[in-house]
């Protein structure tokens, strides 16, 4: 019996459709996790206190 090899072969206009797309998602990954570890970082940082002169809230004013 002869051995067929079905495995189909890309045309190169297909290969190199199909770098394109995966250099295309292989950025768009790298910039997602570049977006979530700046939220993650923005997350994790305490907020600044904005008055913290005289440690006094404005309960204080009103005496």
């Amino acid at each position: 019996m002869t051995e067929r090899t079905d495995s189909p072969t890309l045309t190169d206009r297909a290969a190199a459709a199909r770098r394109e797309r995966l250099e295309r998602e292989a950025e768009a990954l790298r910039a997602n996790l570049r977006r979530r570890k700046q939220q993650s970082r923005a997350r994790s940082t305490p907020a600044p206190d904005t008055d913290k002169s005289d440690g006094c809230d404005i309960s204080c004013n009103e005496r």
